[in-house]
């Protein structure tokens, strides 16, 4: 899990200049003494944020990144990975968290998440359910398999390698632009702390709503740092 989280960050820095941010009092994440979160934050040049957390337990390791973009119109990406002894879980998604889908460039964005989805649909379909965000998620792959397949490892690093590849094709956002899919980020953030989510609804069971939102805000998406 480790190496892939270090070649994920690698690629990252392959296009954008990563530069370490404090994540204070989240670095450490103690989950009622069942699972401990490592959690690493980074602010990605002329992109966003980054936050990177890895869990290791008896049987059981966890990677999650995700990927906030405030200064290109970008969609918010989020990869979930999660191995156990036989099996590794995969769920990559793309919110659509711009002001406009039907441009050209986005529309280019999305031919290649697309492109990349179609890639890996030989992988095992994990079956979800919708959701409250569901329709903001254009493209989104949940897959499983063996533990061991290296195929999962390939689609973290393709997908990391596909989504900074496209950034880097984007002009960035005027002032205007900015303040506006901060807003429309904001409002995401803050609907996962009123309507909740899997994940959410943990550290809101941990935490309560109010450091949930601090740790969403400052670290998670770092929204906070954009204001």
């Amino acid at each position: 899990m480790d190496k892939t989280r270090d070649e994920g960050i690698r690629i990252i820095s392959e296009y954008a200049q990563l530069s370490p941010v404090d994540a204070g009092e989240f670095s450490q994440i103690d989950i009622q003494g069942m699972m401990k979160f490592s959690t690493s934050q980074y602010d990605i040049s002329e992109l966003g944020n980054l936050s990177v957390m890895t869990s290791g337990m008896a049987g059981m390791q966890m990677l999650s990144v995700v990927i906030t973009p405030f200064e290109k119109n970008m969609p918010l990406m989020s990869i979930d990975y999660i191995i156990s002894k036989e099996e590794i879980k995969a769920i990559v998604e793309f919110y659509d968290l711009i002001a406009d889908k039907n441009t050209a460039e986005y529309s280019g964005v999305l031919d290649a998440v697309k492109e990349l989805e179609s890639r890996y649909s030989g992988l095992e379909d994990i079956i979800t359910e919708r959701t409250w965000h569901s329709d903001l998620m254009t493209v989104s792959l949940h897959k499983t398999g063996k533990n061991g397949d290296e195929q999962f490892e390939k689609l973290f690093c393709d997908t990391i390698r596909c989504y900074m590849e496209k950034a880097s094709e984007l002009p960035t956002l005027s002032a205007d632009e900015k303040t506006e899919k901060l807003t429309i980020t904001q409002e995401y953030t803050d609907s996962l702390i009123s309507k909740g989510g899997i994940s959410t609804d943990a550290f809101k069971k941990l935490f309560g709503e109010e450091k949930t939102k601090k740790f969403f805000d400052k670290v998670f998406f770092g929204t906070e740092s954009r204001k």
